[in-house]
């Protein structure tokens, strides 16, 4: 099997530290993530000393991540409501999970599964664009990926497939790709002219299936014709 026994991508030392990893971790990579965070639970490694941390001092030790801003914010305020409604302690609850700030469905998934070993399968970009590839899903949502998926695997393979799923994405399954798709399973399972994912390719899609078929073949041999350039100027 591909990437068996799959480890958990984030550096935490407690589910607190786990939970605010994965709030750092949406729209930054976890690499990113990985070089901010010792730093970051040095000063605030529980709930109690997050929350005593100004938000401008948590914003500065996580600068490099994205919407640091915003993030800083959130792991001061979830740390607060973390003091105040559940002892400093993260609930293992869905409802109370996505009542803390900056923590939505696919945050607590995430916490639910790794760190409370209940039946999750949180679906991030890599998730999507792959189920929509190889015609699981047919991409429309995010929300209708993981019910898709839901519907297709048995619950007690949700939580390695998921991270299986991550770790595949971003060795074969990138953005902007098209068939011949790369990578062992892409290469059977993947589909010619996969549903679009994002809002740029459903874009994209839409003005190719209003072009006319003499606009279709114009673009076809400009393409070709691209290519054509490129080939020669490799060989001079």
């Amino acid at each position: 099997a591909l990437y068996p026994s799959p480890p958990i991508p984030l550096d935490h030392g407690s589910t607190f530290q786990f939970l605010c990893a994965v709030v750092l971790s949406a729209q930054s990579t976890d690499r990113k993530v990985n070089q901010v965070t010792p730093a970051l639970f040095e000063a605030g490694g529980d709930a109690a000393s997050m929350a005593a941390l100004e938000v401008e001092q948590v914003r500065l030790l996580i600068r490099e991540v994205g919407l640091a801003p915003s993030k800083a914010k959130y792991l001061v305020g979830l740390s607060k409501a973390l003091l105040e409604k559940h002892g400093g302690e993260v609930p293992g609850d869905w409802k109370a999970l996505e009542a803390l700030p900056g923590v939505g469905h696919k945050t607590a998934s995430v916490v639910m599964g790794q760190a409370f070993g209940e039946h999750s399968f949180p679906v991030d970009t890599h998730i999507h664009r792959l189920a929509a590839r190889w015609g699981l899903s047919n991409g429309s949502t995010v929300e209708r990926t993981e019910l898709d998926l839901k519907a297709l695997f048995e619950p007690d393979t949700w939580r390695d497939l998921h991270l299986q799923i991550i770790y595949y994405g971003r060795e074969h399954g990138k953005a902007g790709q098209k068939a011949p798709w790369p990578g062992p399973i892409c290469q059977w399972a993947g589909l010619d002219d996969p549903p679009a994912t994002t809002p740029a390719g459903k874009a994209r899609k839409r003005k190719a299936s209003e072009e006319s078929p003499a606009q279709r073949a114009a673009k076809a041999q400009q393409a070709e014709g691209t290519a054509r350039k490129r080939s020669a100027r490799k060989k001079l």
